[in-house]
């Protein structure tokens, strides 16, 4: 008896340690969609929920703490019979060591959301194959997602998840949906993981490991350090901006970090100011109001 309580003993420790690796909120808004029956968007987001929190995304191990925090506020505009279209909101966080704070990680819209869905249609992510382009277009920024949260642990970490987003891409390229090929003057799911995995915008990633690993994880023992080592990740994207002026990676990035870098360099000790906006105006002019607001 002993024997068999001690072996479902260390099944139950084993299934409550190793979690998935999401604690992602997904919401699905249906208001401009005159709609009698809402029962469909109901299924649909709890598919949504259950699919992206209850999948094995990785061979990692993620402890419960450890789960990636996410939002997808999904708005659907239009419904017809099992055609949906609409756009997306991503969100994302990481934990910031000896801090009870979480660091905006990406903030993202996508306006081509559209897909076809049945009800109770159940949602399966194939490696392998494109069966559904609500499960490819989830699936896409499932790995996105994971591939900027380990860029901020560790130098280029995010190569495999992405490399995962790119293989979702090349398949749904030839599906005729909106949003995966390559189009000039358009930022596309396409133009979004080829910039991450591309050499030319290599300061991006330097910087998303800088400033998070080796400067927000400092901040709480040494908060000068930390706030020099975050100046100087920001002064990456002056040669990214000679190169590529008005990067897609550097607006996502200032997208989810602008209001945070406000705050950072509003308090504590003190850094050059005056050279700190310089360089923001230059590289993310699009915040200048922002910006501006800086003040110790």
């Amino acid at each position: 008896m002993r024997k068999y309580f001690f072996i479902f003993f260390c099944f139950g420790f084993i299934a409550t340690t190793i979690a998935q690796e999401f604690n992602c909120t997904i919401t699905v808004n249906s208001d401009q969609v005159g709609q009698t029956n809402q029962q469909i968007f109901g299924t649909l987001e709890k598919s949504l929920n259950d699919f992206v929190n209850k999948n094995k995304w990785t061979n990692r191990v993620y402890k419960e703490n450890e789960r990636i925090e996410a939002q997808m506020f999904i708005t659907i505009t239009k419904y017809e019979s099992d055609r949906f279209e609409g756009n997306i909101q991503l969100q994302s966080s990481r934990p910031v060591f000896n801090t009870a704070y979480s660091s905006p990680i990406f903030n993202y819209r996508d306006n081509t959301f559209n897909f076809i869905y049945q009800e109770f249609e159940p949602l399966v992510y194939n490696p392998n194959s494109l069966d559904s382009n609500l499960v490819a277009m989830v699936s896409y920024y499932i790995y996105i997602i994971l591939g900027l949260d380990a860029d901020t642990f560790s130098l280029q970490g995010g190569d495999e998840f992405y490399e995962n987003a790119r293989n979702i891409v090349t398949q749904a390229q030839g599906s005729g949906y909106a949003g995966w090929a390559q189009e000039t003057g358009e930022r596309t799911r396409f133009e979004l993981v080829d910039n991450l995995l591309s050499n030319t915008f290599r300061e991006y990633r330097i910087a998303m490991y800088n400033y998070h690993r080796k400067g927000l994880d400092v901040m709480a023992d040494n908060n000068s350090t930390g706030k020099q080592i975050i100046a100087g990740s920001i002064r990456l994207f002056e040669s990214l901006i000679k190169r590529r002026p008005n990067a897609f990676l550097i607006q996502t990035f200032f997208d989810a970090k602008s209001e945070e870098i406000q705050n950072i360099f509003s308090d504590g000790p003190k850094v050059d100011i005056v050279k700190l906006k310089e360089t923001l105006n230059r590289v993310a002019p699009f915040y200048s109001s922002t910006w501006n607001q800086i003040q110790y």
